[in-house]
């Protein structure tokens, strides 16, 4: 049975997704500008009080897949100042995530499986496996916070379905 690298199982994904939310968010653009709203409206909603505005998902999303694949790696992942705040600030900065995954090769990643990574949780750290921290926390958070910017814009009426979410920088 042939096994999947950690690079194929991540880097192509997260710079598909990428893609996608970028598709996502240009539909939320043009949402914005037909109907005449104010595109803060909806970079800054937040489905409920607790829950982060679309900016933010924005940005962790792209921070789970640049600071994830950096740690796996073992390199200094990129800093990104977290100030964009309109639709296309944050495109900017899902393009400065899909660059600098560009340039990660995939020999940094393949044979990591059993590394340690150490990572901060909040105020501590936690130590998982390179495989276990790659599919049941880099790649869930990611999804997570994707999904919630997808479903702040559709909660908006941003007329998206499950094509823009999963093939949507295809069409």
């Amino acid at each position: 049975m042939a096994t999947t690298s950690m690079y194929t199982a991540s880097v192509p994904v997260f710079q598909h997704m990428l893609k996608n939310l970028v598709h996502i968010l240009d539909k939320g653009a043009a949402h914005a500008e037909a109907k005449k709203v104010d595109p803060a409206a909806l970079t800054t909603f937040r489905l409920f009080p607790d829950m982060l505005p679309l900016t933010r998902q924005v940005l962790i999303a792209c921070d789970a897949a640049k600071n994830g694949i950096a740690r796996i790696s073992g390199v200094e992942a990129p800093k990104f100042e977290d100030k964009e705040a309109t639709f296309d600030e944050l495109k900017a900065r899902i393009q400065k995530t899909l660059d600098y995954l560009a340039t990660v090769p995939a020999a940094s990643l393949d044979g990591a499986e059993d590394k340690e990574i150490t990572f901060p949780v909040g105020p501590n750290s936690r130590t998982m496996k390179g495989q276990a921290y790659l599919f049941t926390w880099v790649m869930p958070n990611f999804y997570f916070h994707t999904v919630t910017a997808y479903d702040i814009l559709r909660h908006n009426g941003v007329e998206l379905g499950k094509r823009d979410y999963l093939v949507g920088s295809q069409q």
